[in-house]
């Protein structure tokens, strides 16, 4: 990680704890004690974490939780909005934000109890759009609409592997930047991992990393906002609002 940004140029980082770990922050810690005050944290909770243990996440640097409702999570809107207030209940008052890694149908239907929410949201990976369907695909006005309600933040970071055609994304990016550009986020989704089985595998067999150009993509920003300024509020200002840098 600290090579890849050395070659990236990239001071600041956002380390979230991957959901293979469950909740153990373990890995993050052990990360964001290597970048020292660089580094923020984007934590794992669940039912039997205790208030000390937040507690003790917050005093190290972490500054939100991740709710999975994708992988290895649901596509039950009820199930979701369940999930959602209760960890909403458990950092309202610690001035975390929940960072949603989720489908565009799911956040469709949760719409009216996301726009409602007490802390701020941030969603992964455009929502987790199919970027060849483009803007009219359902569900992607609902999630422009909360990042122009200024209540969400979105990354418009590429996730799984290498794509022949990164255009698809440009429209979707633009779009999204254009509704409220002081809630858009970017990052690396380093380091890429694959939670694909392949045919003749056990899902607890480890699978390879996705072999992807972190300079390439990164280059995609100055198409995806080519205004300076506009990309410096997405790398520079909005994270060090949202994380506290």
């Amino acid at each position: 990680m600290a090579a890849l940004h050395k070659a990236l140029h990239i001071q600041r980082v956002v380390i979230v704890t991957p959901s293979v770990y469950g909740t153990d922050n373990a890995a993050t810690i052990y990360g964001m004690k290597a970048r020292g005050n660089d580094a923020r944290g984007v934590a794992v909770i669940g039912d039997k974490t205790t208030d000390a243990e937040i507690d003790n996440l917050v005093r190290l640097g972490f500054k939100g939780i991740r709710l999975n409702l994708s992988t290895g999570g649901t596509n039950d809107p009820n199930e979701g909005r369940r999930r959602f207030l209760a960890a909403a209940e458990r950092v309202k008052d610690r001035k975390w934000h929940i960072q949603i890694n989720t489908t565009l149908p799911m956040i469709a239907a949760m719409k009216d109890t996301l726009a409602a929410s007490p802390v701020p949201l941030v969603f992964d990976h455009y929502g987790n759009a199919k970027e060849e369907l483009g803007v009219q695909q359902p569900g992607f006005s609902d999630l422009v609409d909360l990042v122009r309600s200024g209540k969400a933040y979105v990354k418009i970071s590429v996730t799984a592997g290498p794509r022949k055609n990164y255009g698809y994304f440009t429209p979707l990016a633009q779009m999204l930047i254009a509704a409220n550009v002081d809630r858009i986020l970017w990052g690396t989704n380093w380091p890429h991992p694959n939670s694909t089985t392949p045919p003749g595998r056990k899902p607890t067999d480890l699978t390879p990393l996705w072999q992807v150009d972190d300079g390439l993509v990164l280059n995609l920003l100055p198409v995806w906002a080519p205004d300076a300024a506009t990309r410096k509020k997405i790398r520079v200002d909005n994270p060090a609002t949202l994380y506290g840098f």
